[in-house]
């Protein structure tokens, strides 16, 4: 009996539910949706959702929202995915909203701080479960082990582009790939298409347009035409672009510090949502620095507006093209190496923000040709060692659902810089 297509009250529960429980970056955000998508109801098979993973790591912006977006369209259309995105999205725009002004008007926020140090332990354990899921599903042939492996030293030991991984990985599973006939056609007009990406080309660009030829040069539309642009070149999620944008905002722009950007990304990484969202934090300090909390407010408004509607034109757009990517044989070894290299991503964004939440230095050392991390073993956290020890028996063994797990870590943490006199 053919299960019946979830009703748009469902998508909005759901995914409602999603966007609050989704911290810890991509590879929490994407096992959680795994758990809910296709293992508590069978609303994706696992190769629909696998095949979407991998078509999402190829585009440019958060793959995680753009995953939820996805799977809004297959279930109940645009409307559908508009739905699962939004509500992506939303809780965390909202908590980055209220800290971003609490930053803003007293700096650093140590009640806050103490929260998220509780949460951040709980993400380090969400993590590690979702490695594992991910890993036991993608990784069945040398070559899929052998690219993940690839990937993990090659982000985390030689800092090679995030591109150049998915490509090459692309690349690899397409040639040694079985050729075959597959569909000659797909069932999509390319006329809708080039509907779809008019119609939401304009929903990106003309407001930003319109902030240019009213005010060319001036704060809002600067800030808008930067993140603009960030949102083209974000492929691999924030993580890949952190650099360069800390460069671009702190030297070339001037509207943060480095100490500030460090702290917009410790904020961003402790709230619901894509880390991207740190470019809400960080588009509304530039705009309250320069005109006060309503110039905040509407360069937070224009930053949201220009990192994530594109994200909807690249899936509106490719979405239809994915089932029939997914008859290709070339096209879906390259797909499966891709989710390959993937396990090998997240191993290096596990172990990237474990070292920075255990740890209070952590810096990149060059040996020979390699760039790693290595944290100073002085600096090490026994606070969130103890919390992640306690989020692992929660989670792990007493397997709390994340809706009680999380708030009992916050409040641990808070316990924690209470009885050590940090607050």
């Amino acid at each position: 009996m053919e299960t019946p297509a979830p009703t748009l009250s469902d998508i909005t529960r759901v995914f409602g539910r999603i966007g609050l429980l989704s911290f810890g970056g991509p590879a929490a955000q994407i096992a959680l949706m795994h758990r809910e998508l296709v293992e508590d109801r069978p609303w994706l098979s696992e190769k629909q959702f696998l095949n979407a993973l991998s078509f999402c790591m190829l585009l440019p912006g958060p793959e995680a929202m753009q995953l939820a977006t996805y799977a809004g369209w297959r279930l109940q259309g645009p409307l559908g995915g508009l739905i699962a995105g939004l509500l992506f999205v939303i809780p965390g725009a909202v908590v980055i909203f209220a800290l971003a002004a609490l930053y803003a008007a007293y700096g650093d926020i140590p009640v806050a701080e103490a929260l998220f140090l509780g949460i951040k332990a709980a993400v380090i354990v969400i993590v590690a479960q979702a490695l594992w899921r991910v890993s036991k599903k993608a990784l069945h042939a040398p070559l899929a082990w052998g690219l993940a492996i690839a990937a993990f030293l090659g982000l985390s030991a030689f800092a090679l582009p995030f591109p150049v991984i998915v490509l090459g990985a692309g690349l690899i599973g397409a040639l040694s790939a079985r050729p075959g006939a597959g569909t000659p056609a797909h069932a999509v007009p390319l006329s809708r298409t080039l509907r779809t990406v008019l119609l939401w080309g304009a929903i990106w660009l003309l407001p930003l347009a319109a902030l240019w030829l009213v005010a060319p040069g001036g704060t809002l539309a600067e800030i808008g035409l930067f993140f603009a642009k960030l949102a083209v070149v974000t492929f691999g999620g924030a993580y890949a672009v952190l650099a360069w944008m800390v460069q671009e905002v702190v030297q070339t722009h001037g509207w943060l510090t480095t100490a500030q950007m460090m702290d917009a990304l410790g904020l961003a990484e402790t709230t619901p949502g894509p880390l991207i969202l740190v470019t809400q934090f960080v588009g509304f300090l530039a705009g309250a620095f320069e005109g006060g909390t309503i110039l905040g407010v509407a360069a937070a408004l224009v930053t949201l507006w220009v990192t994530f509607a594109p994200c909807f034109l690249w899936i509106f757009a490719g979405a239809p093209y994915v089932e029939w990517i997914a008859t290709q044989p070339r096209l879906t070894g390259a797909l499966s190496a891709i989710t390959a290299a993937v396990v090998g991503v997240i191993a290096n964004l596990s172990l990237w923000f474990a070292l920075h939440v255990l740890f209070s230095e952590v810096a990149q050392v060059s040996i020979g040709p390699m760039q790693l991390w290595l944290p100073d073993t002085a600096s090490w956290q026994p606070g969130a060692l103890i919390l992640t020890a306690l989020a692992a028996l929660l989670i792990l063994w007493r397997k709390l659902d994340l809706i009680v797990a999380l708030p009992l870590m916050a409040l641990a943490g808070l316990g924690w810089g209470l009885a050590n006199g940090l607050l």
